[in-house]
């Protein structure tokens, strides 16, 4: 049940927000448990005890470390904590994974013997998520950071709020401990909420949606057919794709927090105007940044152990952000190839770059981030290979049956230039360059904006009626 699905949008949410509101104040923690577990029963109903049983026995970690005092049996607990909660993604998310890799090593050595087998895990939907979320609660309760819970039921809650459940934002904690039990809806935040779930649902149905149509055809063509053009075509519009329709979901899940009263951090800061790899990653998905700095590069040592080991759990950080993403080679690829950059860069990279003219900066950033791309978009090493290959000149493709021009029609190229310009912050800066308005031209800019979000909502729910292709990328994670 997507958001940008009919279900979502006609039934499950215009009847959750009645029922939340004609509930009794005291009641409407419980409305909205019971409908993020119908949400989550609805794709996942099997998985739904999997869920319950980790936060069940996360309640019991925080529980047992408030009541502690000895810093020797905190760590034990926090450690029985982590390896449960590691274990459980290991063996749904990356159990197959490395039976796999271990049996390709085995043939690589041409050894049969001792090669293992393993029917398919199934992966539970948003494991990455709520066990990020999971490790939050229990590693600020062990600092101190926030109160373990009392109440199961705000634990069961904070995991399984259903605009953040499936794929982010990642709000930890003690971000959200407070607004689990005193929050306030206001008709400010109300239309707020609104506004910015319509923004968020035109980014993924007029721009991800159309975006991934071309990428998925490229990127779906033998590597033989594959020409210079298509390939940074194709590796463009998932470019694209993947903001438009993460950075839309974000919006969403956000707006739909501020509906029932919650505020979520923001995810995303325009991260295609960075000039930098690192500046990238102060800007893309940062929720997740965050919590990998201060849930493990920070107790890695961080940089407070001298540049070598600086360099080393940079490394560590993005190889394991990467296998997060996905239990593949390519992720991890894309993992240590964002690490070793941010590497260089620290190395003296990033001061050359300072020296440099601002547009070349820019290009340096952009031409790092479309490589990694290719691993994060391409089914498998190989195929990733191939892609880069044409990138750079040297595919084998002729041109002929497969052209650029196949995949761009007029509705495609608008919504690339929408793509390119709304990656931008040049709305946002416009907006602070205009001089103070009078009432008459505030009132004007009002009715604009509501025309321009009622013609975003109806051209979304068109595309929406008319079944066109519409999966989330991050979901699968």
């Amino acid at each position: 049940m997507v958001f940008s699905s009919t279900i979502f949008l006609f039934l499950f949410l215009p009847l959750v927000l009645v029922l939340h509101f004609l509930a009794p104040q005291r009641l409407r923690n419980g409305v909205l448990l019971l409908a993020s577990m119908i949400y989550y029963a609805w794709g996942e109903a099997t998985f739904l005890c999997v869920v319950l049983i980790s936060i069940f026995g996360n309640y019991v970690f925080g529980s047992t470390l408030q009541r502690l005092g000895s810093d020797r049996a905190r760590k034990c607990v926090l450690g029985l904590a982590v390896v449960s909660n590691i274990g459980l993604l290991l063996w749904f998310k990356y159990a197959n994974f490395a039976v796999d890799s271990y049996d390709a090593l085995l043939a690589l050595f041409h050894a049969r013997q001792g090669q293992l087998q393993l029917k398919p895990v199934a992966l539970p939907l948003g494991v990455s998520f709520f066990t990020f979320h999971a490790l939050s609660y229990v590693i600020d309760v062990y600092r101190r950071h926030a109160v373990a819970q009392k109440n199961p039921g705000l634990l069961l809650l904070y995991i399984l709020f259903f605009p953040q459940l499936i794929a982010g934002p990642i709000v930890r904690y003690h971000e959200i401990a407070e607004q689990l039990s005193h929050r306030t809806v206001t008709l400010a935040g109300f239309s707020r909420g609104i506004e910015r779930f319509v923004i968020g649902l035109g980014k993924k149905m007029l721009i991800a949606n159309v975006a991934g149509e071309i990428a998925d055809g490229i990127f779906g063509l033998a590597p033989r057919e594959l020409t210079l053009g298509l390939s940074w075509l194709g590796v463009g519009s998932y470019a694209i794709q993947i903001y438009f329709d993460f950075s839309g979901y974000s919006d969403m899940a956000i707006g739909l927090a501020r509906l029932f009263g919650f505020q979520f951090p923001e995810n995303f800061d325009y991260p295609y105007s960075s000039q930098s790899v690192t500046e990238f990653w102060r800007r893309w998905h940062l929720t997740l940044s965050r919590w990998f700095r201060d849930y493990l590069y920070v107790p890695l040592g961080g940089n407070r152990l001298g540049t070598s080991r600086t360099y080393l759990n940079l490394v560590i950080v993005f190889a394991l952000c990467g296998l997060w993403h996905g239990a593949s080679w390519n992720f991890v690829i894309w993992g240590l190839l964002h690490g070793a950059f941010l590497v260089l860069e620290r190395k003296g990279l990033l001061r050359i770059l300072e020296r440099a003219w601002s547009p070349v900066r820019h290009l340096y950033c952009l031409t790092i981030v479309l490589i990694g791309w290719v691993f994060f978009r391409s089914p498998n090493l190989s195929a990733a290979g191939a892609f880069l290959q044409a990138m750079a000149g040297h595919g084998s493709g002729t041109g002929l049956a497969y052209r650029p021009l196949n995949y761009l029609d007029h509705a495609r190229l608008l919504a690339l230039a929408a793509g390119v310009v709304g990656a931008t912050p040049l709305f946002a800066w416009l907006g602070r360059r205009l001089p103070r308005r009078d009432s008459f031209q505030l009132a004007l800019a009002d009715c604009g904006k509501l025309a321009t979000l009622l013609a975003i909502a109806v051209a979304s729910a068109m595309r929406l009626s008319s079944g066109t292709y519409n999966p989330f990328i991050y979901f699968r994670f």
